[in-house]
């Protein structure tokens, strides 16, 4: 079993890492041929996220080389925390001692009997002086049987897909409405491009609107991970375009996944109706991006 890889976008793959250890302890990473997955996999039934990725390889790498028995797939189980921290001083060259264009290098390597994912960054100081840092971050390597077990959650044909204001706004949005929307918060969606966000007490309510977003059209070719859109009208849409489907959610979880807003350039929401959001966040234009992050957040039963 052998891996190395060259990081040429260490930023990306450090705000990716960000947005995975919001979320969990523990993360699994799968290495293929041609892409790079990160999942985070938690029981659902207790409002936590699942997040499903797939990141093509030139996107992140070059000089990309697998090998294994596996098909040379390779899957990991590691610390969010640890391959964060391994990243973020690779990541920022400007606080350190490092110049710009310090080179650096992922790949599996052991240390004293233990697997490890060894990030060696390597390049000039400001003063033209060589230097070498390693961070390791233990792994699992898992054993493809494992691997084969796991699998996306289940759902039910999206009623709308909306495509969500930046992701920045939205948290912003969010935030200010924690006072009244204690442990859960609204999203409702329509054909004709409006969007809601609602919170309520027992004593106030608050619905914030957005209207004349786009609803893309999603065609999927077997894989929620690679859904390819179209932004043009759907006249055979047979929905009401003004009715409202919505979903309640976990604020917690809303909140956690709002900080993917690092990473995000576009996002496309897909309301099933009481049952879940389904959330696409593309690394990159959705014409060419380099991969898209899936998040799952399940529905809480409201009665009010």
């Amino acid at each position: 079993m052998r891996f190395r890889a060259n990081i040429e976008n260490v930023t990306t793959f450090y705000r990716i890492a960000q947005t995975i250890e919001r979320l969990q302890k523990r993360c699994i990473i799968k290495f293929t041929e041609n892409e790079m997955h990160i999942i985070c996999n938690s029981d659902a039934s207790e409002g936590s996220i699942q997040v499903w990725s797939q990141i093509k390889v030139p996107s992140l790498f070059t000089d990309y080389r697998i090998q294994s028995n596996a098909n040379n797939e390779i899957s990991l189980n590691l610390s969010t925390e640890a391959l964060s921290s391994a990243l973020r001083s690779a990541s920022s060259p400007a606080s350190t001692s490092f110049a710009s264009d310090s080179e650096v290098v992922m790949k599996l390597a052991k240390k004293n009997d233990q697997a490890v994912l060894s990030f060696e960054i390597s390049g000039r100081t400001r003063l033209d002086k060589r230097i070498r840092v390693a961070h390791d971050v233990r792994i699992e390597v898992m054993k493809p049987q494992d691997t084969a077990r796991l699998k996306e959650p289940m759902c039910p044909e999206p009623e709308v897909h909306i495509l969500l204001p930046p992701l920045a706004k939205l948290r912003t949005v969010v935030e200010r409405m924690r006072p009244l929307a204690a442990d859960v918060i609204a999203m409702r969606a329509s054909g004709s491009g409006c969007l809601q966000l609602c919170a309520h007490t027992d004593n106030a309510r608050v619905d914030v609107s957005w209207k004349n977003l786009t609803n893309p059209k999603m065609t999927q070719d077997g894989s929620s991970q690679d859904p390819r859109s179209s932004f043009a009208d759907d006249d055979a849409e047979r929905r009401d375009p003004t009715r409202m489907y919505g979903v309640v959610v976990s604020l917690k979880s809303l909140s956690k996944f709002l900080g993917s807003h690092i990473v995000s350039t576009t996002t496309i929401a897909c309301i099933c109706q009481g049952h879940c959001i389904i959330l696409y966040v593309y690394i990159g234009e959705i014409a060419d991006a380099g991969g898209v992050l899936t998040f799952y957040i399940p529905a809480i039963i409201d009665d009010a």
